[in-house]
Order: C-alpha cells, then sequence, then structure tokens
C-alpha cells in the first residue's frame, strides 16, 4: 500500500520506480472532471447555437417555399384586383372580406361597429360577427395595416398573405423544436421539417387556402404541443415551469381564438391527459394545470366572442370539469392491487363519461344550444348508428374533405419514408408503453413512468407518453375524417424523426436482439437520419426546382365577369341568394348583402341555406319566390356547376340531397327508398331557364354567360 504522507517526508516502504508517472496521471484526472465538465457546457452552448439558427432558417425558407408556389400558381402579383380575391375561395373570402371591410371604414372604431352590428352578411337580420365567427385576427390584422408606417410600400392582400406565410414559419420551427426536445438532438428537427416539406401535400394546404381558419390555428397549436412537452419534463426549475405555463397558456388561447373548431382539437387533447393520468404516466399536478389552462383559455375566448353559446356548451368543458370534479370524490385511485386499481380505473372512467353527457346536456338546455347538433347528426350517421335525410348531416357526408382518409395518402407518405419510420417508431413506444401502463398498475408503491419486464428495465418519459397517445388519437380522427389530416401528418414528421434520433428508442431495439452497446446506439441514432436526409434531399429536391419553376396564371373569366356585372349594374343595398361558396365571393368583390354563407355553426343559417338551395330542388316557382322574398332577395344566381352536378355520384349530388330532404324521388338511374314520390313540379333551376309564363312572373332573367344566371325577383308579387 502507498502511503500519502511520503510527500511530506515521512519515511515509508519503498514504491516502485513508476511511482512519479502514476501519481501525475492521478493529478491529471483530479483535473479532468472540471475541464470535461467546461468542455460539455461549451459543447451543448455550440449545438443550442448551431440547432436554433438551423431551426430559424428552415422555417423561413418554408415559409418563401410556400409563397413562391402560392405566386407561381396564380401569378397573383400580376393579376386584377377582382381576380385576387376571387382566389380566395368559399368561406376563405368571406373572412377576407372583414378585413377589407375594416380597412375601408372611415375609423377603427365604426369598423368595430360594423363588425358588431353587421347587417349585410345575413339580410334581414343583424349580427355580431365577433362573435359568430373567429375572426379577431383580421381585425388585429387591420389595425396593424392601419396604424404602422407601411401603406406606400405593401398592398393590404400582400400584408395579410405574408403574415400566414409567416406563420408558417413558426409552425416548422415549433415542430422543429417539439421533435428537438424528445429526442435531444437538433438532427431530429432539421428530419421532421424535412419531411414536413417533402410531404407538403399532406402536410399543410395553405398555398390556395391562406385565411382559412386552420393556417391561422395550427401554428399556435404547434407552440402548445412543444410548451407542453417541456412542462412534462421531471425537475423544471420553479422559474423555467412558470414561463412554459405561460406559453402553454398564450398558445392555447391563441389557438381558441383563430378556429372554430379549437374546442374539439383540445378535447382530444383533454383525452390524452386524462389517459396519462389515469395510468400514471404523468404528475395529476401538471395534468391539473392543463386542465384549468385549457378552460381558462376556452372562457377568456367566450369573453371576447361576447359570450358566444357554442364554446359554453362544448364537450370540453363539462369533460374538464367531470374529470376534476371526479378526482376529488373518488379517493385512492391509485392504489392497491393490480385487479382493485382497474376496477377503480373503469369505475372512475364511467363516473366521468356520465357526468360529462349530464354536465353537457344540462348546460345546453338552459343556453338551448343547437349551434353544434348538426356535427353530432354527422357523426351519428358517419359510424353508421342509423341513415339519416337530414340535409346538413347528408351536406358533410358527401364532401370529400368529410370522408375516411383516401388509401393514396400511405403511399404518398411511405414514397418518403416517412410512414414507414412512423410505423417503427409507433410500434416500439407502444410497447413500451403497455409495459409501463402495467406496472404503474401493478405497482402498489406507485413509481410513476417505470415498469420492470423481468431483468430489463423500460422507462417511458412523460413527454414522450404525451406525444404517444397524442399521435394515436390524432391519427385515428384523420383516418375517420381526412380534413383532419394536418393535425396528424405534421405531428407524424415530428414523432417519427424524434424516435430514429432517440436513445431510448434505439436501446430497447437493440436490448430486445442482444446487440446493446452504448457506441452502437450512437451509431444508429445519428446515421438514420442523416441517410434518410440524404435520401430525401436526392429524390425530392430535382422535383422541388421543378415546382418552383412552373408558372401557371389565375383563369376564372365567368366569375370575374359576374362580379364586374354586380358592381356596375345593380344597387349597393341588393340582396343576393345563391350557393354558400358563390355567395362569399360576392360578399368579398362586391360587398352586396347576403341570404347566406358557407359559416354553417348556426342553426338558423342552416335552415336559412336549406331553404334558399330549393333554387335548385323540385318546387314551383310561387314556392321559390315566397322563399327567397322572406329573406329580402333581390337576385338569385343559378350555377350550371350545381344544376347539372357530375362530381358526385347519384345520391350525394346537391339536388339529390334536396330531394331526399323533401321526400321526392332523385333523377336517373338507380334506386330509390319506396318511401321518396314523384315530385309534383320540375326542377326550378332547369325550368326557370326556358322562360316560361309561370316562371317570367316571378323571376326576369338580368345576365347569364357559360357558367352563371342571374335572375331579379319580381317586387309586386
Amino acid at each position: 500500500m502507498i502511503s500519502i504522507r511520503q510527500r511530506k517526508g515521512i519515511k515509508t516502504t519503498e514504491v516502485p520506480d513508476d511511482y512519479a508517472a502514476q501519481e501525475a496521471n492521478v493529478k491529471l484526472e483530479s483535473k479532468l472532471p472540471s475541464e470535461g465538465c467546461t468542455s460539455r457546457r461549451l459543447w451543448k452552448l455550440l449545438s443550442f447555437m448551431v440547432g436554433g439558427t438551423v431551426a430559424l432558417c428552415i422555417g423561413l425558407l418554408t415559409s418563401v417555399y410556400l409563397a413562391t408556389l402560392h405566386e407561381n400558381d396564380l401569378w397573383f402579383s400580376n393579376i386584377k384586383e377582382v381576380e385576387r380575391e376571387i382566389s380566395f375561395r368559399t368561406e376563405c373570402g368571406l373572412y377576407y372580406s372583414y378585413y377589407k371591410q375594416m380597412l375601408q371604414a372611415p375609423t377603427l372604431m365604426q369598423g368595430f361597429h360594423g363588425l358588431i352590428y353587421d347587417n349585410k352578411t345575413e339580410s334581414m337580420r343583424t349580427i355580431n360577427l365577433l362573435q359568430r365567427m373567429n375572426i379577431y385576427q383580421e381585425v388585429f390584422l387591420s389595425i396593424l395595416y392601419r396604424v404602422l408606417p407601411i401603406q406606400k410600400y405593401l398592398e393590404p392582400v400582400y400584408f395579410y398573405i405574408y403574415t400566414l406565410f409567416g406563420l408558417q414559419a413558426i409552425y416548422v420551427t415549433a415542430l422543429y423544436i417539439t421533435s428537438w426536445l424528445l429526442s435531444g438532438t437538433w438532427l431530429s428537427g432539421l428530419l421532421a421539417a424535412f419531411w414536413y416539406v417533402t410531404n407538403r401535400i399532406d402536410t399543410t394546404r395553405v398555398e390556395f387556402t391562406i385565411p382559412l381558419r386552420e393556417n391561422w390555428a395550427l401554428p399556435f397549436f404547434a407552440i402548445q404541443i412543444a410548451a407542453i412537452t417541456y412542462f412534462l419534463r421531471p425537475n423544471l426549475q420553479p422559474l423555467s415551469e412558470r414561463l412554459t405555463l405561460l406559453a402553454i397558456f398564450v398558445s392555447t388561447f391563441l389557438f381558441s381564438l383563430t378556429w372554430q373548431f379549437n374546442q374539439f382539437m383540445m378535447l382530444m387533447q383533454a383525452l390524452v391527459l386524462f389517459t396519462l393520468d389515469s395510468l400514471d404516466m404523468l404528475p395529476a399536478a401538471k395534468a391539473t394545470w392543463l386542465y384549468g389552462i385549457q378552460m381558462t383559455g376556452l372562457l377568456l375566448v367566450c369573453i371576447l366572442q361576447f359570450f358566444n353559446s357554442m364554446i359554453l356548451g362544448s364537450l370540453l368543458i363539462s369533460f374538464n370539469l367531470s374529470v376534476l370534479i371526479a378526482r376529488k370524490l373518488q379517493k385512492n385511485l391509485k392504489t392497491g392491487s393490480f385487479l382493485n386499481r382497474l376496477g377503480k380505473l373503469l369505475l372512475h372512467l364511467f363516473a366521468v363519461l356520465c357526468l360529462t353527457l349530464f354536465l353537457n346536456n344540462i348546460i345546453k338546455k338552459i343556453l338551448n344550444l343547437k349551434s353544434d347538433e348538426h356535427i353530432f347528426k354527422f357523426l351519428k350517421a358517419k359510424f353508421g348508428f342509423g341513415a339519416t335525410r337530414d340535409f346538413d348531416a347528408n351536406l358533410y357526408l358527401c364532401e370529400e374533405a368529410f370522408g375516411l382518409l383516401p388509401f393514396n395518402t400511405f403511399g404518398r407518405l411511405s414514397d418518403t419514408l416517412l410512414f414507414y419510420a412512423y410505423i417503427f417508431v409507433l410500434s416500439i413506444t407502444v410497447m413500451a408503453a403497455l409495459a409501463v401502463a402495467f406496472h404503474n398498475l401493478s405497482d402498489s408503491a406507485n413509481q410513476q413512468s417505470m415498469g420492470q419486464v423481468g431483468k430489463c428495465t423500460i422507462i417511458l418519459k412523460p413527454e414522450t407518453a404525451y406525444n404517444l397517445i397524442h399521435t394515436i388519437l390524432f391519427g385515428f380522427l384523420a383516418l375517420s375524417t381526412m380534413r383532419m389530416k394536418y393535425l396528424w401528418t405534421s405531428h407524424m414528421c415530428v414523432f417519427a424523426s424524434f424516435g430514429l434520433c432517440s436513445p431510448e428508442i434505439w436501446e430497447l431495439l437493440l436490448k430486445s436482439i442482444r446487440l446493446y452497446n452504448p457506441k452502437r446506439i450512437c451509431i444508429m441514432r445519428y446515421s438514420v437520419p442523416i441517410l434518410i436526409l440524404l435520401y430525401l434531399c436526392y429524390k425530392f429536391w430535382p422535383g422541388m426546382m421543378d415546382e418552383l419553376s412552373e408558372l401557371r396564371e389565375f383563369y376564372d373569366p365567368d366569375t370575374v365577369e359576374l362580379m364586374n356585372w354586380i358592381n356596375t349594374n345593380t344597387p349597393r343595398k341588393a340582396v343576393f341568394a345563391g350557393s354558400m361558396q358563390l355567395l362569399a365571393g360576392v360578399k368579398l368583390c362586391t360587398g352586396r348583402t347576403l341570404t347566406n354563407h358557407p359559416h354553417y355553426e348556426d342553426n338558423s343559417l342552416r335552415e336559412r341555406t336549406k331553404a334558399v338551395y330549393q333554387i335548385y330542388a323540385k318546387r314551383s316557382p310561387e314556392d321559390v319566390y315566397a322563399l327567397l322574398r322572406s329573406f329580402g332577395a333581390d337576385y338569385v344566381i343559378l350555377e350550371d356547376s350545381i344544376c347539372y352536378e357530375r362530381r358526385h355520384q347519384r345520391g350525394c349530388r346537391l339536388r339529390d340531397l334536396l330531394d331526399i330532404a323533401n321526400g321526392h324521388m332523385m333523377d336517373g338511374p338507380g334506386e330509390n327508398d319506396p318511401d321518396l314520390k314523384l315530385a309534383g313540379h320540375p326542377r326550378f333551376c332547369e325550368e326557370i331557364k326556358r322562360n316560361l309564363p309561370p316562371y317570367t312572373a316571378y323571376f326576369t332573367r338580368v345576365f347569364q354567360n357559360k357558367t352563371f344566371h342571374v335572375y331579379k325577383l319580381s317586387r309586386n308579387k
């Protein structure tokens, strides 16, 4: 044994000659920890700076890429103003019209007054647009445009669309950060961003539906997910936790404010939290914070929307309240044996479900709420709980966007290797989650988020568990309703890239096949994503360059001719009836008053739309005239594309939906339900073009082209 007293001159036994070298090594090793710690800090700082710079650059490049595609597709900078406005199709045009309305108002206060007391969006009715629609973003942008000194340099329409494309930069950056937080390397975020861009057809539609509410909302939703992912990390510093909660609250509020479907998306999110909390995969206190933030954000939006009853009657409010009440009533939920805990969990689930339905029905009866009943009718028919002849439900059922996710979507996602990577990562994490859930239910000691299978310890971090259940639930939503695929596919990019760069995922895989080695994990988590990035660049870069060089031009002369005719030949206070989609364009391009419009979240508006659509049904001219005049219509626009529709199959054409709702037999070869009867009158939109006396007595044709026919209603009837 070597005595350290030798250095003080005290005699000891003789030591080997290489002692000096050994002592020097000991001194060197004593210095290594501090030097190594400093090196690691410098490396982390450098990695953070590089990763952050790459995140900002990739977000901006994506924004520029999408804006360029929009410009090239329409030649937006070179077409007339009316053509630019017509390019905002259907409800997009309606939303943009309020931005235009605010800019044209003499003062901001008059603009606000015009939105709160609007009598041009629905004829013979004064409605509060800020209550009915999520258009605060248009109000905010119009104020910014009027206040900032940019009028001389930037047209209003460009300020609007550049803001939306700028939000796409934030969206991609948030996806990048979420993947980085989950995996621990910014390489994961880079792969997520590349997958988002190469799967653009399935991850976004912003370049041709710019004002759509989801394009405003999804960037804030992505920020919220990134913030929740960070919040669920254990051992956060108090300041970091408070700042993260603030970020979650602000992003939740902005997401809720900008999209009318916010409550349904956040209900899915609440189900994720409920599942993880019940299986003890995240701290109950953090779940409670998130429940509270959801409700607070939604209630604040409710106040800003002048106490919108649809928000108060949402399932989300009822569900979150039920979870918190049931948790208070049912004590010791997470104690006992496996069967005991499983029984308590099933009882808890049943209690929450019953309480949710009870509270929701009570609230809706008190508020006399019917705004969202068409959604539940649609869901009931969609999932096979009985056929329906309800016009509104069938209108949704026959729209491709509300149908099942097309199978060819998976072919496109597979071409970029995204789908294969996603299934690979999902399979491993699901097995890990099942093992952890079983352990948590079996373990009376209640060691959170860790389960043991034999000698192998499986760890599933709370943030990983959250994103796992999130992607599964939103996957089911996307599979059932194609329009919601953009929620799933963007998160699919995040989840797949995280898994390929995650040391935990590779550790589980290599241990299961008995090839575990720390060096192998390091090699796999960096080499696989780099190889995929090289593959994506090689395969898709030429196509993206060709796409950017492909130039088209907006061309819709019939609609342009119609809008110009309305502007020059009809009174400013004239009221127009027609299809929801076309009337949104009429509102934007001409400012005329409408009978109905595409924002379908109001029961009386849905009834009005069905009445106006009788112009495409088998009804007498007297009936159609009486219906249109009851809404104050001066002109009605008929579209050949609807009257002679061939896009949908029989039974899903608009005229078929009207015939079924009216109890009439459908046109053309094919079966009809036995109780449907022959109509007593021919189809109005076809017969009126023959200029027969019963029709000319009520309607006078004043304009026509290849697509549209405009009739003026007689006033003396």
